[in-house]
């Protein structure tokens, strides 16, 4: 769940337009749709999904799992290679069964559709959408497929795989579709649904020296981390990746294709900046404005051990202090982890500074600790930066061996890679996964001895990481206007972290001897998730979670995710989906 190989080996490195269509009336989402399934009353026969496959244009499939295979040959070559491949995350990704989460224990399991539609445009969406309403198939959505909550799958169902929709357009002076006259023009880049952000990177800082705000991981799709709200390692400076959304392309729920923005549909515009994926629409394009690139990006790691528990509280309300006083800016993101033990490892990555300048950031809390001998061991501190424009080129960032997966599959793109940090999610299982905002009054001198102890009463039970990038608390102005006019909870802009333990293991699947997950130890490691977060989730009296890294199981989902926002994406939901057409897990309208 940590960069931590390649924020290290890093700092090694030398300096045509459619209408919005008509709205459906207003009202309840409808209980009482139920859904066909194969086999059953009502499910499709094989005339209707021939016209369905000729109206996409013959990109209807057959979807058959890999898992059918390796279950009933669980001792062959081919179950082994699979288990080995599903270590790729660019091998996932490109096939349409797959998802790059497996499961999670005692939730859900990655299950392939019965059928998918490949679109690549979004009159191919139209149809799979309206081909799902009329003879009530169940329909799901997948871009990256990274779902931690099972988003992006659904057995029996309709798959609509947007994958490969991936053309990327950059634009000089982007002004949205009705806003002539309203808004002025913006540089931005225009993705297609299907797109990674490694695409998106590539295109904007690689090959043109500007920054669009996106995850850190590689891998996962533009779209579906759009609208959860979106964090990267530089969200303190340019805000997450919801609030610079300019425009969208969005199949609704009645087919039709519709251009949204803050002057068109603008209440389905705001829904789709945070409200979560797979719930309003299919997304097939976004446009996102751009930003200017910094000199530099860089890392900062450390490892600080104490040698005794008194000494392990001083040092994490000191770590704290330093925090407040030195990276609570938008300079600053990523991570610090407390524990195992007395120790707090630093994974964090910086913009706008150069190396000079980011040392001296950290040589205080260094001195600090090299002071203490008796008391703190500091470890493999480093602190480099290097030219932006070659953060993301794997000519420049792949020189250090280690940092870096190139994808080496037949006709991968050259400038297709993975951090190697990030490796241990393909194909994971989670165990627990827990999450909660933590409010920037935290680190007042009144508020830091409760999250200090917090901090270390966690850290005693899992490693505990604070993602101090994933909260909007510290950043500039610009940035945390445009993230409080996202639907996202609103607790997002009061947090300076979002604080995560989580357990997992590495690709397995239940039905294949030899490969299934271990579920008594996963309940078991569930627990011990619970137990570590609940000191922190105390310290707030309403816990909020960031909807796309959060708990399966949370309780109360609608305040959690969305607090004060709630209501009023129920009334875009029931607007645009009255018969609730759309739905995840946790999503908004779930209730019905």
């Amino acid at each position: 769940m940590n960069r931590r190989t390649v924020l290290r080996s890093l700092a090694a490195l030398p300096l045509p337009l459619m209408s919005s269509g008509a709205l459906p009336a207003p009202g309840g989402i409808g209980p009482s749709v139920r859904r066909v399934r194969p086999g059953g009353p009502g499910w499709p026969g094989a005339a209707q999904w021939a016209r369905l496959d000729r109206a996409v244009g013959g990109r209807l499939v057959k979807v058959v799992s890999p898992f059918t295979a390796a279950a009933a040959d669980p001792g062959s070559a081919a179950a082994a290679e699979l288990f080995e491949d599903l270590a790729d995350p660019f091998y996932i990704g490109q096939d349409v069964a797959l998802t790059e989460n497996l499961g999670w224990t005692g939730a859900w399991t990655s299950r392939a559709s019965a059928y998918a539609v490949q679109a690549a445009s979004s009159a191919d969406v139209a149809a799979a959408v309206d081909f799902a309403r009329e003879h009530h198939v169940r329909l799901v959505v997948k871009g990256g497929g990274h779902s931690y909550l099972g988003g992006s799958n659904a057995p029996d169902s309709l798959l609509v795989w947007t994958r490969p929709m991936q053309d990327v357009r950059l634009h000089d002076a982007f002004v949205p579709l009705g806003a002539a006259g309203r808004a002025g023009p913006e540089a931005a880049v225009s993705l297609g649904a299907g797109a990674l952000w490694i695409d998106a990177y590539n295109a904007v800082t690689t090959v043109a020296g500007r920054y669009v705000q996106g995850g850190g991981c590689t891998t996962v799709g533009v779209a579906g981390l759009v609208q959860g709200g979106g964090f990267g390692s530089f969200s303190k400076g340019f805000g997450t990746a919801a609030a610079n959304l300019l425009e969208a392309e969005v199949v609704t729920a009645d087919g039709a294709v519709r251009t949204v923005n803050a002057f068109r549909d603008p209440d389905l515009f705001w829904a789709l900046k945070g409200g979560g994926g797979g719930t309003f629409g299919v997304v097939t394009r976004l446009t996102l404005r751009t930003h200017e690139l910094p000199a530099y990006f860089g890392v900062a790691h450390a490892v600080i051990t104490a040698a005794s528990d008194s000494a392990y509280l001083t040092l994490v309300e000191q770590f704290l202090a330093f925090y407040r006083e030195s990276l609570f800016n938008p300079h600053w993101g990523e991570q610090i982890t407390f524990g195992p033990g007395r120790r707090i490892s630093v994974n964090m990555l910086f913009q706008g500074l150069d190396q000079a300048q980011a040392v001296q950031t950290w040589a205080p809390l260094f001195a600090w600790i090299t002071a203490r001998p008796d008391d703190y061991t500091l470890t493999e501190p480093e602190v480099g930066a290097i030219p932006a424009q070659g953060f993301w080129n794997p000519a420049v960032v792949g020189a250090v061996p280690g940092t870096i997966v190139r994808d080496d599959l037949p006709g991968a793109p050259p400038y297709y890679f993975a951090w190697a940090g990030d490796a241990g999610q393909s194909g994971q299982v989670l165990y627990g996964y827990q999450s909660t905002w933590l409010s920037q009054r935290l680190l007042d001198p009144q508020g830091r001895p409760r999250l200090a102890d917090a901090l270390v009463r966690a850290g005693r039970l899992v490693p505990v990481t604070l993602h101090c990038n994933k909260g909007i608390a510290g950043a500039g102005a610009d940035a945390v206007h445009r993230t409080a006019d996202t639907s996202m909870n609103p607790a997002v802009t009061d947090s300076f972290a979002l604080a995560v333990a989580a357990a997992t293991q590495g690709p397995a699947y239940p039905g294949v001897a030899g490969h299934e997950p271990d579920v008594a130890l996963g309940r078991l490691h569930a627990k011990q998730v619970a137990a570590a977060m609940a000191p922190l989730k105390g310290l707030d009296a309403q816990p909020a979670s960031y909807v796309s890294e959060t708990d399966y199981f949370e309780s109360d989902w609608q305040t959690a995710f969305w607090g004060g926002n709630y209501a009023r994406l129920l009334r875009v939901k029931r607007r645009y989906d009255p018969d609730g057409l759309f739905f995840v897990h946790h999503s908004v309208g779930t209730e019905s």
